[in-house]
């Protein structure tokens, strides 16, 4: 490969680096909110998957149904969290011109 070649593929090497830098940056500022139990509880994460706000009904909360309320909040954190996962790689894959990347390789 010319020298010519070598540079112009580091170049465009770069560029797409800083790419998926700014990608990441715009991902991690995204929210994602998902519900459960009829909306009973809703909870946001955002793009890091870190839990920004938890929001329960006041009357999903008693004694009597704790196990399930407890069982809502886990559904909806985890389906906010695979939806994370989803976003993160349909972004990744318009950076990537569609290129499938290991998991969690960003």
């Amino acid at each position: 490969m010319p020298n010519g070649g070598m540079s112009k593929m580091m170049k465009q090497l770069q560029k797409a680096q800083a790419e998926m830098s700014r990608k990441q940056e715009e991902i991690a500022s995204k929210t994602i909110e998902s519900s459960s139990g009829g909306g009973a509880v809703r909870v946001v994460v955002d793009g890091q998957k870190n839990l920004v706000s938890l929001d329960i009904d006041p009357e999903a909360i008693s004694e009597d149904n704790r196990e399930m309320l407890q069982d809502m909040i886990i559904v909806a954190v985890n389906e906010a969290f695979q939806r994370v996962d989803e976003m993160v790689s349909s972004e990744m894959q318009k950076v990537t011109g569609g290129i499938d990347l290991p998991p969690g390789m960003f």
